[in-house]
This record gives structure tokens, sequence and C-alpha cells, in this order.
């Protein structure tokens, strides 16, 4: 599939994967909608694109899932259609589940999980009327096996791949496809801007977080994986042979993550 001259809408685009995303998708003229909480920083973001007035901006409020019917009939007239849209806003997790309040549990879950649904199905009765359109999740290797510290995020992740399958297979008729990106550890601010126990921000970055893959080789490969309208994709260093290992014995992979001590 080529993306040239497509219009894709990226939420979370203000900063990390998703604003160096909006950058390099730019770069083959598509036209882009960009999303998120901070209208200021997509304006930024905006301003490094190759063609700025191919660009929109169009704050979104993942938690504020009512809204979702408006905010798409705007999109859609922005640019007159949507090809795609990615799924890339949310937040992160680092606590111990028995200190963790519940109300982190369930913030994760209104954003990472019922926000990206709730827009989901407000754009897909477009997408089943012109017969055609493509949904770019960024899910997380977190949503193919766990590590502690981050349940909340593990559970909102599990739940969006059960989510997207079935839609895919819903919507194969309608033309309708789903690509699910699975990161591993990325260089980007997700841990400094992680929920803790009392949801307050972690505010500093973890060692694995610092060591992961550059954001912009990440891009590249994302970029590869919707271009081929893969059905899921794990993209990361050794991490991501965590997927292969539950598969083969996930009391191999429990012993594996426990000896890495992760945080």
């Amino acid at each position: 599939m080529t993306l040239n001259n497509k219009i894709i809408w990226i939420t979370g685009a203000s900063s990390g994967i998703g604003k160096n995303l909006a950058i390099a998708l730019s770069k083959y003229d598509c036209k882009l909608i960009l999303s998120a909480r901070r209208t200021e920083e997509l304006e930024n973001v905006k301003a490094l694109c190759k063609t700025p007035e191919l660009v929109y901006v169009l704050t979104l409020d993942l938690a504020n899932t009512n809204t979702m019917t408006p905010i798409v009939s705007e999109a859609i007239s922005a640019f007159g259609k949507i090809d795609i849209l990615i799924n890339n806003g949310g937040i992160s997790q680092r606590s111990p589940i028995i200190e963790t309040a519940i109300d982190v549990d369930r913030k994760l879950m209104e954003i990472d999980y019922l926000g990206t649904v709730a827009l989901t199905k407000a754009l897909l009765p477009y997408f089943v009327n012109q017969k055609a359109g493509h949904y770019v999740v960024v899910s997380s290797l977190m949503g193919k096996f766990s590590s502690p510290y981050r349940s909340a995020y593990c559970g909102a992740k599990h739940a969006l791949h059960g989510f997207f399958d079935a839609l895919r297979l819903e919507h194969d008729v309608d033309n309708v496809k789903v690509t699910m990106i699975c990161p591993g550890f990325v260089n980007t601010n997700v841990a400094r801007n992680a929920l803790t126990a009392d949801g307050s921000q972690q505010g500093y970055q973890d060692d694995m977080t610092e060591n992961g893959l550059d954001v912009n080789v990440f891009v590249k490969k994302m970029i590869k994986a919707i271009r081929k309208e893969k059905f899921e994709v794990y993209i990361g260093k050794f991490e991501k042979f965590g997927v292969y290992v539950k598969r083969l014995s996930p009391r191999l992979l429990h012993k594996l993550v426990l000896r890495s001590k992760v945080k």
C-alpha cells in the first residue's frame, strides 16, 4: 500500500511516537490530522512537518468519550476524507499492584482502552460506508505479556487486542483493516509521564526506556508495517522475543522477566 496522498489521523501526536510519526509521514505528502490535548504542542509539531498547510490540528481528550461523534465529523470535514486512523494516544503506569489506587486502574482503562474504542466506534460507520479504512493501534508488548509494576497498563493493552481482533473479523467484509503495533522499550517520555500509585506522574526516566529503541528507528519500522497492512507487529530490541517465549513456555517467560528485574 502506498501512503502518498493518504489522509491520516494520528492521536497522541503532540510528543513521542506520535510527533515523530507525523513528521515522517509528512514526507510522503500525506494530509495529516493531528490530535492530542495540548493544542500549542500540536501546532509546534505541525510547523515541523514538510508541508504544514497539509496538516490540520484537532484537539482531542481521549478521556471525554462522549465528544467523539462531533470530533469525527470535524476530522472528516478537514480534508473531505479519512483513510487511516492511528490510535496512538495513551498513558502508562509504574507502581506495585498492592499500592495502586483503583482510580489509577480506572483512568488507564478510560484513556488507553475506552477512549480509543470510543473514537474507533465513532469513525467505524464512515469506514463501512466507504468500504475502506485502516485502523492502526499502538498497543505494546505489554498487550501480549505482562511485566511487574505495569498492571493497569498491561490490562488496558490486553483489552485493546481483544477488541480490535473482533473488529477485524466483523468488518473484513467491509474492507476495514486493523494493524496492531506492539512497541517494546522506545526512548520517549512515556516513563516520565507514567502514573504512579496515587495517580501522580513518575517524573523520571527508567534505564530500560532510556536504552530503548531510538524513536525514529521505531517509526520507520512502524510505517513499514502500516504499508504492508500487517495484522500485528512487534518492534523493539531483545524484549520482543518475549512474545515467542510465552507461546513456548509461559513459565520460562515468567522466570526470565523476574530475572531481568525490570522496573
